[in-house]
């Protein structure tokens, strides 16, 4: 029986083992990196250890040290999350050799299943069908490039290693494939410490499906239903549901018994899931939400970030059946005994900008309080807390907002409300993003498919439109900061002037209201000095829960606003409108220069593409950035002849940093 375990990870995955590991009175030892010296996780578990700087490789990735520190502490078993070292066999070697318990499946069900090559040739002998690819050890270019030929465009390159949709590239045509080897391999080292990778005809109408499988050392296989994780974005999950719509119990009752009997085959222990690219039914319209066939992908040695929907829907806590497991217990019942209700959705909160190509952001979390939106249904797993920050060293995923319902369409309504209830500021995500996926009428006819983001944000779809602060938010705004003035500024009482000028900017709109205080809380605001007054009457404010009470045309209306400093933050449908008066807002001329290449996030620099004195072309890469496990690309938005470079490969740079001046060419 464990009395501490050590916990391998960051982040919210962290921070939940440790919620289970205390309800059932185990102790838990952190680990952290330098830059996670004040992070959420540290401060939830019983205690701590620094392993190394920021850098995964030195720090969550050192087995050696991690193994130390369990030592040290008298930790009996390690949990190792998801990814870092979560599937690496050698780590779950290492443990069982130190007489440290590692909660998870034994070294030779990862070894089996750990490369996408080996597992495919696995199931192949199984008789579980297989997209048509290449999975060999062979890895040179040319020949890779002569697999894909004939296997024929488009194919996916995917490492082999790889997990979380890293290392994963789509390429339509012959001359796109090298350059995008290349990237693939690049990211697949830096993410998994591996290059290795496999190639696969590319499903054009796929959805990914998942089956959540357990087991015991005693021999006891179950399944616990499916997950439809067809929300992607770049190849990674966006949203995750329990069930999977379009099912018929005839596929589900395959695909349940195919993913126990892929269990069974390698003596697997533990937590794991099989996943399944399945073909879409009925093409890529609103009535395609059927599966017709389903092909193996991989199986995935660990607990998955979705596994809450599972845990919704089944009413099990499946860290506590890890445990248990690992603990030499049997599972808790039979496959009889199972029973799946009701609809569960997650839905991902990532640090990124969806409408400037998802890109991740960092920055600092000034306003974090998830109890807010923690109504019956609703869980919110995450690993950041007010006063910590966002680093571009890790996943951009801070939280996970769970929902379950009686069925789907209450699931949905629940989802959209967390979303709103729960906001996070200080830095850009993608929270209405999300509200509007839920609500978008491809995800509620159950008809998405891994590939549609993608294509919304090639076809400039509106879903990835930026939303634009309405005039009721510039009213209340109006109202808002002449409350404020009036109560700290003397000239601008109400009984010592009529009124005033109030010269706001929202993003990058700026509007000069006319705003003139009345007695009990009542401001006449106008959208612009010579417009007809609007009457907003501010009813309440609470600083605590961050909400105000405005009455607006005769209707009263609870309102999220929160003060950052001197800046408003006006929370609308899950959508931050940040106000601020024009004279303290930053300037950001300088981003939209042409001749100027700033960096689009922090990072790391990986490649450099040119040097003074190149001319270049509108679109032209011009370096790569890594940040967050991804790769960016920075490009010419404008022809011109470079001037100057200030970066290097392995620089580390910080957002907006000018990285190449460009001499743009001269108009005729």
């Amino acid at each position: 029986m464990f009395t501490k375990i050590l916990i391998a990870n960051r982040g919210e995955i962290a921070c939940r083992v440790a919620a289970t590991a205390r309800r059932l009175g185990i102790r838990t030892v952190a680990v952290y990196s330098e830059a996670d010296a004040h992070a959420r996780h540290v401060q939830a578990c019983d205690e701590a250890v620094c392993i190394g700087p920021a850098s995964p490789r030195e720090s969550y990735l050192r087995a050696d040290r991690i193994l130390e520190v369990a030592k040290a502490t008298g930790a009996q078993a390690v949990h190792p999350g998801y990814g870092f070292l979560s599937e690496n066999e050698g780590f779950a070697q290492a443990c069982t050799n130190a007489g440290i318990a590692f909660i998870g499946p034994p070294p030779s069900a990862i070894a089996a299943m750990g490369s996408k090559s080996a597992a495919k040739a696995l199931m192949e002998k199984a008789g579980v069908p297989l997209v048509p690819g290449y999975h060999g050890d062979r890895q040179d270019s040319d020949f890779l490039l002569a697999q894909a030929q004939s296997i024929g465009f488009p194919v996916l390159i995917k490492a082999s290693a790889g997990g979380g949709g890293k290392g994963m590239r789509i390429v339509r045509q012959a001359n796109e494939f090298t350059p995008a080897l290349a990237s693939c391999q690049r990211e697949a080292q830096a993410s998994f410490g591996d290059q290795h990778v496999l190639i696969e005809r590319y499903v054009t109408q796929p959805r990914h499906i998942e089956i959540q499988v357990f087991a015991d050392a005693h021999g006891n296989v179950v399944h616990l239903g499916e997950r439809d994780c067809s929300v992607q974005r770049r190849h990674q999950k966006v949203l995750e549901e329990a069930p999977a719509p379009g099912m018929s119990p005839e596929l589900r009752a395959q695909m349940g018994a195919a993913a126990v009997a892929a269990a069974q085959s390698v003596g697997y222990v533990g937590a794991g899931t099989v996943e399944f690219i399945c073909e879409q039914a009925g093409g890529a319209g609103l009535g395609g939400a059927g599966v017709s066939a389903f092909y193996f992908m991989e199986m995935n040695t660990r607990l998955q970030v979705e596994h809450p929907v599972t845990e919704m829907v089944s009413g099990f806590d499946l860290v506590e059946w890890q445990i248990r497991v690992a603990e030499g217990q049997p599972l808790p019942v039979k496959q009889e005994d199972i029973t799946l209700s009701g609809h569960a959705i997650e839905a991902r909160l990532y640090a990124e900008d969806p409408y400037a190509g998802f890109a991740p952001q960092t920055g600092p979390v000034q306003w974090w309080r998830p109890a807010l939106a923690l109504y019956d249904g609703v869980r919110i797993d995450d690993g950041i807390r007010e006063g910590g920050e966002v680093t571009p060293h890790y996943d951009p995923m801070v939280a996970k907002l769970i929902v379950h319902g009686r069925d789907r369409a209450d699931a949905i309504r629940r989802l959209m409300a967390t979303l709103d209830d729960a906001p996070l500021l200080g830095l850009k995500h993608n929270a209405r993003f999300l509200r509007d996926l839920v609500d978008h009428p491809r995800f509620r006819a159950g008809s998405m498919t891994t590939t549609l983001i993608d294509q919304w944000q090639a076809d400039g779809d509106a879903i990835l439109h930026a939303p634009v602060a309405a005039d009721d938010a510039w009213l209340i705004a109006g109202a808002l900061f002449g409350a404020r003035q009036q109560g700290t500024t003397q000239l601008l009482r109400a009984d010592s002037v009529s009124a005033w000028d109030l010269p706001l900017q929202q993003d990058t709109v700026k509007r000069t209201l006319r705003v003139s205080a009345a007695s009990g809380g009542l401001y006449n605001v106008a959208m612009n000095p010579q417009a007809a007054p609007v009457a907003v009457k501010l009813l309440s404010e609470d600083a605590t829960r961050g909400e105000a009470r405005v009455e607006l045309d005769g209707v009263q209306r609870r309102v999220r606003a929160v003060w950052l400093g001197d800046t408003l933050n006006l929370v609308i449908d899950a959508a931050v409108f940040t106000f601020a008066e024009v004279s303290a807002w930053p300037d950001a001329g300088n981003a939209l220069d042409p001749s100027r290449a700033l960096a689009p996030v922090a990072g790391t620099v990986t490649q450099v593409l040119v040097q003074a004195g190149d001319a270049v072309t509108e679109g032209q890469p011009l370096l790569a950035i890594e940040a967050m496990k991804m790769e960016m690309w920075l490009n010419a938005q404008a022809p011109g002849v470079i001037k100057a470079v200030y970066a290097k490969a392995g620089d580390q740079v910080q957002a907006k940093t000018l990285l190449i001046d460009i001499e743009l060419n001269k108009e005729d």
